[in-house]
């Protein structure tokens, strides 16, 4: 079977739940079956126009209440722990991740060895406040040195914290307004053994690739591992390998000499993807997050787009604007949109908007992206819209005419 670019796109944003419409008014146990299907819902706290997590749902269910997101932590229906960065993740999939608890070495500096031997006085100290105090978060520790920062300037009882949330010490138990409220791994996962309940670790590896594949629809051997950042895969584990003992599907992107998977649980879209029955008819505002973007690799051999966030780039050298929001039209990675939120005057700012270079602008494309931009300055409370700069005058003036 060969299956041609514009198939292999539709394919993984089916399996990404933004090929077609939103068709229903989302409720609660849709965010749930949302952050299963991505199987990660990456973390982030820039909150320029709306933090990560939440525009990353917005994409797939249109307007929902921000708050299922928090109350499905408190709830215990999912988990946060590293994933393809700091993510929610659904609670099912615990002993996938509990062996990096245990062994946290390969998390880079998410854990910081050194330090804890160096500190197990202050690192007990914060234990113990836990385990007498219940619920924690890092600001119910004074700062003491008077310094802010990354990690390195962080007080000795926030190092601590995260420490023992990275091996597995400590969960969050829910958060308050966005910052995370720590407690012990038996009062937020009561029911866990890892005598009973941890698989083999070759095990939860080879699940980890397959949930990988499935939640990209389609997929290069090369871009399985980044999914959930897993390193060089064991051997035994290679898709090739999985494919042949029948728990992936093999075959060929036209004009690639590069096999792709596909999860067996999507065979029936594999066939309507390759018949081209399979059509995306959607557009939508993505967060720089969003799993279809956030391997820019990825983004570039799937969708010929050239992404990267800007916010870490001084903004003499930035092209496309501090937080550049992707635009999904029909398939295609059709523009840029460098956006913010003025909430106290509900005013939802464009300070620029870029089209790619093979995005042909009409009144339908307009009509289209002036829709999606009106729907999310709805969802974050925006009564008004200002559309400062377009890459395109003629698009720019089809715009203006529609806010």
């Amino acid at each position: 079977m060969e299956l041609t670019l514009a198939s292999a796109r539709a394919l993984h944003l089916a399996a990404q739940g933004l090929l077609n419409p939103i068709q229903k008014t989302a409720c609660k146990a849709d965010v749930l079956q949302c952050i299963r299907q991505m199987s990660a819902l990456q973390i982030d706290t820039i909150s320029v126009v709306a933090r990560s997590p939440y525009l990353v749902l917005w994409s797939r269910l249109g307007q929902y209440q921000n708050a299922w997101l928090d109350e499905l932590l408190a709830e215990g229906a999912i988990f946060e722990y590293w994933s393809h960065e700091a993510c929610f993740l659904p609670i099912e999939d615990y002993a996938l991740y509990r062996h990096q608890m245990v062994s946290p070495q390969g998390l880079g500096w998410k854990y910081n060895h050194r330090w804890l031997t160096e500190n197990t006085q202050q690192v007990e100290h914060v234990r113990q406040h836990i385990q007498q105090h219940g619920e924690t978060r890092s600001v119910d520790f004074e700062r003491k040195s008077g310094k802010a920062g990354g990690w390195w300037e962080w007080k000795p009882e926030k190092r601590s914290l995260e420490v023992l949330f990275t091996t597995g010490e400590l969960m969050v138990a829910r958060r308050h307004n966005f910052h995370r409220v720590y407690d012990l791994r038996e009062r937020v996962h009561p029911h866990w053994s890892d005598q009973r309940d941890l698989p083999e670790q070759l095990h939860c590896q080879q699940q980890q690739v397959l949930k990988a594949v499935k939640a990209l629809g389609i997929a290069k051997a090369s871009w399985i591992s980044d999914y959930f950042r897993m390193g060089k895969l064991n051997p035994v584990i290679q898709p090739a390998q999985l494919a042949q003992q029948g728990l992936l599907i093999s075959l060929q992107l036209a004009d690639s000499d590069q096999p792709v998977y596909v999860h067996p649980d999507h065979e029936e879209l594999l066939h309507q993807a390759y018949d081209g029955a399979l059509k995306a008819n959607t557009t939508r505002i993505l967060s720089p997050f969003d799993p279809v973007v956030w391997d820019r690799k990825r983004a570039a051999e799937l969708f010929n787009f050239d992404y990267k966030l800007e916010c870490y780039t001084p903004e003499a050298a930035r092209r496309y604007g501090y937080f550049s929001l992707p635009i999904l039209r029909n398939g295609n990675l059709i523009a840029r949109m460098d956006a913010k939120v003025h909430r106290k005057t509900g005013v939802f700012e464009i300070k620029k908007l870029h089209l790619e270079s093979d995005t042909r602008v009409s009144a339908s494309l307009a009509a289209d992206v002036s829709r999606s931009i009106k729907d999310f300055a709805q969802w974050q409370q925006c009564i008004e819209i200002q559309l400062q700069h377009c890459s395109s005058q003629a698009f720019f003036n089809l715009l203006k005419n529609k806010f």
